[in-house]
């Protein structure tokens, strides 16, 4: 990343040094030490290339903020540029950890030896953290932790990459999917079942030793039971509750392994008196489809505990229809308003296409549920936004009568999204005014604490913001970013103050926020094209 306030600088470094050959992405930029500050928080980089002198927060003041407020970017391989007459800065530079530095005019042969040397270090590094990565890999305590944290990393949801099956097969030696073809073509069967301990006894609950004592004991149980059978993976999901992925087991397989469920809930019962629920999951292909398995099969366990422990359940069709309803009015709904909330209404629209088409597609859902689900969705919207009268006018009682005379899934489809398009719309409105108003709002802050140098991270503190959205915000919305903004506000209060003879120009760069009238004079003049005592003058005497 290059900061620099000087846009012709930083263009000129990108364009004399030839980063590919060199070993390096694009550099991205950034025009201020603030606007530096919040992208490294959120974006990986290994160098930083920083003008020493800058207004607003200086090079020298960003990387004290990095070392003092986010020591992960202390591995930073950080160059200063500066001029003759900073060298004393460039001195605390290196004290905050720059590695080195290089003076005005920059040459580009100077500045490609620098950067192939950080290069060599980062290098370095990266590898001794990979051989360190692989020695984990190999001296990983036991198998038994390895299958719990595959178990885990499926059913949270992590097997959303490419990455993920061939990281973990290197530890697991996981078999391939079955059949002829490509890797799409070919198809695994998965299959989850789940061990959940039932209601305990008072003094169970309340013994720490005893509740540890079950889970180990369950856990053993349930890796005894399944301990001769292949491509079985267990791991604890729970204080009380065990999983077991089977992977491409054939029928003979499932059989032989559900045999042992008595033996889990036998040893169980006997040696801690409490009974087991088991649940059994539906078949699935994909690795990504485990962490629904969970939730479904968790769903259906937790229900039938209602009713008495102790037996095993098998995931059904009427099982699959009671958990889409949970999830629509648990999960599925909460989120489309929540994104809505969020203002991002593209992303609300995206979603509720991706749980009609499950309902129509997977579940094949009959028109009378898909009905009752657009109205449960119209009804949660409205009651959790409650739009005044005269912006919606009867909106909602207008959506349910075109529901009501809807005669296809389509049509329902249309209505929601409908629906949905005008309440973001109307979202987005009242989004976009109060941001016009938390913007002014901290413009007069600013305005009022000039001498104070707010930094972006107490405005953020103090307007209960995440400093990089608000630095993305104001930009957003005042066309500024908030380092160009300060700057501007203390060269126009400067201008105010210059103009009455009885303030002293000192005095004038304290109330405008600088500690030395030197920079300050400096910044006025570059800005202005006058010193502050020529622009006094000139205005006096007109």
């Amino acid at each position: 990343m290059i900061v620099d306030d000087e846009p012709m600088q930083i263009q000129g470094l990108i364009r004399h040094i030839d980063w590919e050959k060199l070993g390096y992405a694009p550099p991205l930029t950034a025009e201020s030490g603030e606007e530096a500050l919040a992208a490294l928080t959120s974006m990986s980089v290994d160098v930083l290339i920083t003008d020493v002198s800058m207004p607003g927060m200086t090079g020298i003041e960003l990387l004290a903020r990095l070392k003092s407020d986010y020591p992960r970017l202390g591995s930073l391989q950080t160059l200063m540029i500066s001029g003759y007459d900073e060298f004393e800065f460039v001195q605390e530079a290196i004290h905050l950890g720059a590695k080195a530095y290089v003076l005005k005019p920059i040459k580009t042969e100077e500045m490609e030896e620098k950067l192939l040397a950080f290069r060599g270090a980062i290098e370095k590094k990266n590898r001794i953290e990979r051989e360190t990565t692989a020695l984990k890999e190999k001296v990983t305590g036991s198998l038994d932790v390895l299958q719990d944290r595959f178990v885990n990393d499926l059913i949270e949801g992590r097997a959303q990459t490419e990455q993920f099956e061939e990281s973990w097969s290197r530890l697991l030696d996981l078999p391939s999917a079955e059949g002829q073809g490509t890797e799409q073509e070919r198809e695994r069967h998965i299959r989850l079942f789940l061990f959940v301990c039932d209601r305990l006894h008072a003094a169970q609950l309340e013994d720490a030793r005893q509740r540890i004592l079950l889970s180990d004991g369950l856990m053993r149980a349930v890796k005894v039971g399944m301990a001769e059978f292949p491509n079985l993976y267990i791991g604890r999901t729970g204080a009380d509750e065990v999983a077991v992925i089977h992977l491409n087991g054939t029928p003979s397989d499932r059989a032989k392994t559900e045999k042992q469920f008595s033996f889990v809930q036998d040893v169980t019962r006997e040696q801690f008196d409490v009974s087991v629920t088991i649940g059994v999951s539906r078949a699935c292909g994909r690795w990504d489809e485990v962490s629904l398995l969970y939730k479904e099969v968790k769903h259906m366990a937790a229900k039938a505990r209602l009713g008495g422990g102790g037996l095993v359940h098998y995931f059904d069709q009427t099982e699959a229809t009671d958990y889409r309803e949970f999830q629509l009015n648990q999960e599925d709904i909460p989120e489309i308003v929540r994104l809505l909330e969020a203002g991002e209404g593209d992303l609300a629209i995206a979603h509720f296409n991706r749980i009609f088409d499950l309902l129509l597609i997977r579940d094949a859902a009959s028109f009378s549920y898909v009905q009752a689900f657009g109205m449960g969705l119209i009804s949660e919207l409205a009651r959790k936004f409650k739009r005044p009268k005269e912006a919606d006018g009867d909106m909602t009682i207008e959506m349910w009568q075109r529901l009501i005379a809807c005669t296809g899934s389509e049509e329902v489809r249309e209505v929601v999204l409908a629906y949905i398009d005008r309440y973001g719309r109307l979202g987005r409105k009242e989004q976009a005014a109060q941001q016009h108003h938390l913007i002014a709002r901290i413009e007069r802050y600013i305005e009022e604490r000039l001498r104070d140098n707010v930094t972006v991270k107490q405005l953020a503190e103090q307007f209960q913001l995440n400093a990089s959205y608000l630095s993305v915000l104001f930009k957003k919305e005042t066309g500024k970013t908030l380092s160009d903004f300060v700057q501007e506000t203390r060269m126009n209060k400067a201008k105010e103050l210059l103009k009455d003879p009885n303030i002293k120009v000192y005095e004038v760069a304290e109330q405008v926020g600088f500690q030395t009238t030197a920079y300050f004079s400096y910044l006025f003049k570059k800005v202005t094209g006058f010193g502050p005592q020529e622009y006094r003058d000139y205005h006096y005497g007109k």
